[in-house]
């Protein structure tokens, strides 16, 4: 079989027994890729820890950071670990390889008020305006990936109960509550905005473009830009940025660590931990600008 037969066969076994998201099965897809392009005519399941070894060594020189050194073998882990199971290979050439060293970064959180000037950017007099600035303001209220509020349908939003229904990675399903401002702009924009954009056309979709399509993450990351420059915000931003202001702010504002996770959708709460360091951040901020002897 050839390294890509391979590498669609690993996918497509670790896509049903793990439930990965789009996403992740991207990410492995393509690191793949780029491995067996490197290795040119040499059979993938042939590969040797050296091979491995110098392949990371040209990522290196290349300018390839630890973090995506690091994610890229673990996609490699990952695959020779599918085809050891199956019993096609009998060495994992990934054992001997240590990862590389990845410093905890903090996620870029903004401040109360930089949220605020966010989510009064977008011009509400027009229907995609109106949307946009309805999507911002879920995007703060639930801390939704922005893969999830893109994708998200009518069949999962509860009006009557103000919750909003979420199949998040791995297949696992929460519900999260929106808050009444978020819902007061959710039902305006259902009545008026989106049959507007719409017209005579039909969308199973909440969030619809010109087109009467769903919106891709990439075309809302740009409108997110947009609007956060109009809002005169300078912070480099990321896709997560509200749903990371979402978790910081519940937290400095008194809300247990583990209805933060539940809500985040995070399975282990050593990943919402990291958000109690921007909170201990931001209080001895506060506690050197206000305290006597800060």
């Amino acid at each position: 079989m050839t390294a890509t037969n391979l590498i669609d066969q690993f996918l497509d076994a670790i896509w049903v027994e793990q439930g990965l998201s789009k996403n992740t099965l991207s990410a492995y897809h393509s690191d793949l890729k780029i491995f067996a392009k490197w290795l040119e005519e040499k059979p993938i399941l042939d590969v040797e820890t050296k091979d491995l070894s110098a392949f990371l060594a040209s990522r290196y020189k290349a300018g390839i950071g630890n973090r995506s050194s690091a994610r890229i073998l673990s996609s490699l882990r990952r695959f020779y670990g599918y085809f050891i199971r199956e019993n096609r290979i009998s060495i994992d050439p990934t054992t001997l390889i240590e990862s590389p060293h990845i410093g905890r970064s903090l996620p870029v959180s903004l401040s109360e008020y930089d949220v605020e000037l966010l989510l009064n950017a977008p011009e509400v007099t027009n229907p995609l305006g109106f949307r946009d600035k309805t999507m911002l303001e879920m995007l703060y209220a639930t801390g939704l990936r922005v893969s999830e509020l893109v994708g998200l349908k009518f069949d999962q939003i509860s009006f009557r109960q103000g919750v909003v229904r979420i199949i998040g990675k791995g297949n696992k399903e929460r519900l999260v509550p929106v808050g009444e401002e978020a819902m007061s702009w959710l039902d305006a924009y259902m009545n008026q905005a989106r049959k507007t954009t719409l017209g005579e056309r039909q969308s199973d979709y909440l969030f619809v473009t010109n087109r009467a399509d769903g919106m891709t993450r990439q075309a809302f990351w740009h409108i997110i830009k947009r609007h956060a420059k109009k809002a005169g915000i300078t912070k480099e931003l990321s896709p997560h940025t509200l749903r990371h202001a979402f978790a910081t702010h519940l937290l400095n504002h008194g809300a247990d660590l583990r209805v933060v996770q539940l809500l985040l959708g995070h399975s282990d709460l050593s990943t919402t931990q990291i958000y109690t360091h921007i909170a201990r951040e931001r209080l001895k901020e506060l506690h050197s600008t206000f305290h006597p002897r800060g």
